[in-house]
This record gives C-alpha cells, structure tokens and sequence, in this order.
C-alpha cells in the first residue's frame, strides 16, 4: 500500500486455453473440443504492492493444471470438469480465497458413413458454443452459470410487427409476415451441483427452440418472454435465464423497378446494424 492509495480488488489466471479430450471405448471413441479460462481471487497484495511473488501460483501452472485435471477426469459435462477443476485449484492454494473456471465447447458431431454414425471419426457442427461459469469459494456454495452463444435460428413465418410508436423519424413499414432471425445467446443459473448437466441443457435447449418455431410472434420481446418461460417449465432446476436476441434484419427487396412482384420472397440479409433485445426472467416468489 502507499499513502492514499489501496488495491480495491484483483484477480489474476490463464485464458483461452484449448484441450481436446478423446474418450476411447471398444465401441468408438467420443471428442469434447473445450476451451477453458482460470480466475483465482485471494490474498495477493504483496505481489502488487511490492513485488512478492511468494504466493503467486504461475499462469502457466494454471495451464497445465488444466490438462491434468482433465486427463484424470471422468467428467462429460462441461459443468461437471468445471467443478473438478475449481475444487483443485482451491485444494492446493490456501492464499486463494475464489476461483471461477470459464469452459466453452464446440459443437463436434460423428460422420454418417453408409446412413450409420461413424464410431471416431467427426465433423464440425455450427457455430453455437455450449458455455458454463463455475463459481467456488471456500465454505460456500458453489455457483453455477450455464449457456450458450450464437445459436443462429430463423423462422420464415409466423412473425410480424406491428402498431409501434409512429413519429416523424419513422420509416419502417408495419408487417404481419416478415422473416424473424436471431443469434441466441442464453445463460441461466442452476439451483443443485448433482445434476445430469448434458440432458439440463438439451432439455432447456429444446424447449426454446420448440417456442421459437411454433410461436406466433408479434415482436421480438414477446418470443423471447415465451421461449424463456419454456426453458424453465422444462428445467425446474434453473433459476432463472437471461435471454439475448439481436434482430438479424432481412430485408425485402423493392423488384418494382424491374417490373416484377416480391411477394415476401426475396430479401438482403443484413447483419449491421441491427435489433437488440434483453430480458432476464425468474421464478415468481410466492
């Protein structure tokens, strides 16, 4: 410390570590391609105030820490790892008064060869990423924060907007049939650390995309109110959601000029600038 300054708040670790993890059986293999982040938070002052680095666990360490663990884990779950990693790394570090572990996942699926699932070998899925953050303190609970981000979905019927404010800065034409597209972005807290996390996920997953499709959407605020109502009907164990859904615009193209008619057929996608809509939505307490 030195006068009329004080360190409010730190933390320190090792980001965008990349781990591919095979699972060999007899029957084939599975593969989680997984990158992680490390945060430790605890007693760290002499490090910043003078240059100690005596209770300073090396980045690096963090690093490898990160495959180890992983090599000795039977966890499938990115939730499940997640916890296995946290409470290592609080194991062995009494300075350590917090860590919070970030796990993200792509999406590998198994060839089809001949209409049958290969057993080892896989493609690439979208880009959607499968998100956890695990939060762990020393005697208390831990924290756990799930998602996913860029689900990209579009549904071309079923969708309109309609009787907005009108000023005289508006130009934007009301529609009952207009494309509806979205890069979903989720996160959602759990209320248990004993859970099936990979059939939590598909379930909440499935519910959104199910309100999505079937939804009869008068805005974008509406179907993201349902979709997130959905996910927690069909996982009690969540809390609550937070729900992100930026407006992809697809825009109808004037073919007037040409003297031919557009009817709701052809579009310009557009990506920028675009709507964006937030809401998170919880339980009622009763």
């Amino acid at each position: 410390m030195t006068a009329g300054f004080q360190l409010a708040e730190n933390r320190y670790g090792k980001s965008r570590v990349r781990l591919m993890k095979v699972t060999r059986h007899e029957h084939g293999n599975d593969l989680r391609e997984w990158t992680v982040q490390v945060l430790l938070k605890g007693d760290f002052d002499s490090a910043h105030y003078a240059g100690d680095n005596t209770k300073i666990l090396p980045t690096d360490t963090m690093k490898n820490t990160v495959y180890s663990v992983a090599r000795n884990s039977s966890a499938v779950s990115i939730e499940a790892y997640a916890m296995e990693l946290a409470e290592f790394l609080l194991a062995r570090n009494p300075q350590v008064s917090g860590v919070e572990v970030k796990v993200e996942s792509v999406l590998w699926k198994r060839l089809v060869v001949e209409g049958k699932p290969h057993p080892d070998s896989f493609m690439r899925g979208s880009n959607e990423l499968q998100t956890t953050l695990v939060e762990r303190e020393p005697d208390a609970p831990v924290r756990i924060t799930s998602g996913l981000e860029n689900l990209v979905i579009l549904k071309t019927a079923k969708s309109g907007f309609e009787g907005y404010i009108r000023d005289s800065l508006t130009t934007l034409k009301e529609t009952s049939d207009r494309l509806f597209g979205t890069a979903l972005m989720a996160s959602w807290k759990y209320s248990d650390t004993a859970l099936d996390f990979d059939a939590q996920r598909d379930a909440l997953r499935e519910a959104m995309l199910k309100t999505f499709a079937e939804h009869e959407s008068k805005s974008v605020q509406q179907t993201l109110y349902a979709m997130a109502e959905s996910a927690l009907i069909a996982v009690p164990e969540a809390q609550e959601i937070t729900l992100t859904m930026p407006n992809k615009h697809n825009l109808l193209v004037d073919l007037s000029r040409f003297g031919q008619e557009n009817p709701n057929e052809i579009f310009v996608p557009t990506d920028e600038p675009s709507g964006y809509i937030e809401a998170r939505v919880r339980r009622a307490s009763h």
